[in-house]
């Protein structure tokens, strides 16, 4: 493809070679988690839209229209049911297709979605079916853009480069709250279908522009499992290592660190031949396998009852119900408070690990949640107008919390705690997991939010305790398999043959052909002072 034949440039990065066909893939693929934050934003500006009430809303007289809880959180909700199955799906279709063209095909599933719901009329039920059928491609996105991310970034900066799935979430959300602000504005049916039409945009950038990326190496590899001798798979697998890291495909062979993971990769591969990982497999005790598998999915579970989508998907209400004239602008504040922090978080997620940063912002978020209830239900914001800014800050700091650990973190622990035989099967169920609770939390909002209003804050609140204990017992892959290493002592951890993080980190960088360390370099830790593998 072309990709291939353009003049690559080297960018050294913490000493180490890396090619602008990753930042571009890490952006480009990233795409993925902007169609998912455009459409969480959108949805809840629209429901306040006079036009798609006056369509979809029950009317008691003209201008005068409402959801009821039920149609409200259908609409909101059936979204993450349609990710929560596309989620499920996308690890076969990945594995299936290869990463690349599972992409595009999902972005061809979005596309009818908002096809869909554009041409609703009167019938709110066709809106939602809409919504779904994006769910779908939305979910299926979710599982191939971390996985891609993950095999096709070095190692040294993968956890940075799979943050970018996240920040690019952040930035969906933003960008859709600014695209409702100027959209309102225009007659009729035109205010919300143009919101919603402008995410074809998106999955096209995302579609089109995925298929001149080069393939990921270790789909490459599993391919010439069957077919190396005929096609000569494990060539283009290396090419495309080389390619990632700024070097020409040509010059591959001559580097020590782009042979030694082409190995690594290859070793994969031949175990992957005699023991085969099934969803069965994801189950079973031996290796901690099950251990890991009911950890990745609390901990997305536990990402969605941080209850940050309780201000994305309908922050524009609740904070209409603090007495403010214009509750679009508050949106626009979180969502830019969301954008900007996330870009802190994979500093903070790089630099302190993964373990304290989420216990550190667990309690941040916990805090700021008690000061959001207890404002709310103290006084009635609507007649204390002091009492209604302070909720919009502690909201706001809330977010600062979020965006800086839990947002980020729990994606990259995705790419970084399964073993490569079961990773795909692993991550599907963990981020399935993520979108059931994304579903509940969607659809019983309303009605939550009517029964206790703003004590729902104290829900979310009295949940981050768990959200704790859940991280005490967390430690990345390689870890998992050695007996003597402890969640809470992993920060120390190094993997046999070097003597500290440090020592790993140097003879990592290092290009030195007598440097023959085996293939546990790929996957242990780079960082010094952090519980990090790939």
């Amino acid at each position: 493809m072309s990709i291939f034949s353009l003049q690559v440039f080297l960018i050294i990065l913490r000493g180490l070679h890396v090619g602008w066909v990753t930042i571009m893939l890490a952006l480009l693929a990233s795409m993925g988690g902007f169609i998912f934050g455009y459409d969480t934003g959108q949805i809840s500006d629209i429901v306040l839209m006079q036009d798609f009430l006056s369509r979809f809303a029950t009317c008691t007289s003209p201008g005068n229209c409402a959801f009821s809880a039920v149609r409200e959180g259908l609409i909101v909700s059936l979204l993450s049911i349609g990710t929560l199955v596309g989620a499920l799906m996308g690890a076969p279709v990945a594995d299936w297709l290869g990463r690349r063209y599972a992409m595009t095909t999902e972005c061809g599933v979005f596309i009818i979605g908002v096809v869909v719901q554009m041409t609703s009329t009167h019938v709110w039920q066709q809106f939602a079916v809409g919504r779904f059928i994006s769910g779908l491609g939305v979910g299926a996105l979710s599982a191939a853009v971390p996985m891609y991310q993950a095999e096709t970034a070095p190692p040294q900066i993968r956890g940075t480069l799979t943050a970018t799935y996240q920040l690019f979430i952040t930035f969906g959300i933003l960008v859709a709250y600014g695209i409702s602000i100027g959209a309102r504005s225009i007659g009729q049916s035109g205010s919300w279908r143009t919101v919603v039409g402008i995410g074809i945009l998106w999955a096209l950038i995302l579609g089109i522009g995925i298929v001149f990326m080069p393939e990921s190496p270790r789909k490459n590899a599993l391919t010439s499992r069957r077919w190396l001798a005929a096609h000569g798979r494990m060539d283009e697998a290396q090419a495309s290592l080389a390619i990632t890291r700024g070097i020409p495909a040509s010059e591959a062979n001559k580097h020590h660190f782009i042979r030694h993971e082409a190995d690594g990769i290859k070793e994969n591969v031949e175990y992957e031949k005699h023991v085969k990982g099934g969803w069965l497999d994801c189950f079973k005790p031996k290796g901690k396998i099950l251990y890991r598998t009911l950890l990745g999915m609390s901990l997305q579970s536990l990402q969605q009852l941080t209850g940050a989508n309780y201000f994305f998907y309908y922050g524009a209400t609740v904070f209409s119900s603090v007495g403010l004239s214009d509750p679009f602008i508050t949106q626009i504040i979180l969502g830019a408070v969301n954008f900007v922090c996330t870009f802190g978080g994979m500093y903070v997620m790089e630099r302190f690990g993964r373990r304290l940063p989420l216990i550190c912002g667990g309690l941040w978020q916990s805090a700021w949640l008690f000061v959001f209830a207890s404002a709310g239900t103290a006084v009635d914001p609507v007649t204390h107008a002091g009492v209604g800014k302070l909720m919009i800050v502690a909201a706001c700091m809330f977010i600062l919390g979020y965006a800086m650990t839990w947002a980020p973190g729990v994606w990259i622990l995705i790419g970084e705690t399964f073993p490569t035989r079961t990773r795909a099967k692993q991550a599907s169920l963990s981020t399935a997991a993520n979108w059931m609770w994304n579903f509940l939390i969607a659809f019983f909002t309303p009605f939550i939010g009517n029964a206790i209003s703003f004590k729902y804050g104290y829900v979310f609140a009295g949940i981050i305790p768990l959200l704790l204990d859940t991280c005490r017992f967390y430690s990345s892959d390689t870890m998992y398999t050695d007996p003597n290493c402890k969640p809470w002592t992993s920060r120390q951890w190094a993997p046999p043959g070097y003597s500290s993080r440090q020592d790993l980190l140097e003879k990592d960088r290092s290009d030195d052909p007598n440097n023959t360390t085996g293939s546990m370099a790929e996957n242990a830790p780079v960082q010094n002072g952090t519980d990090r593998t790939i």
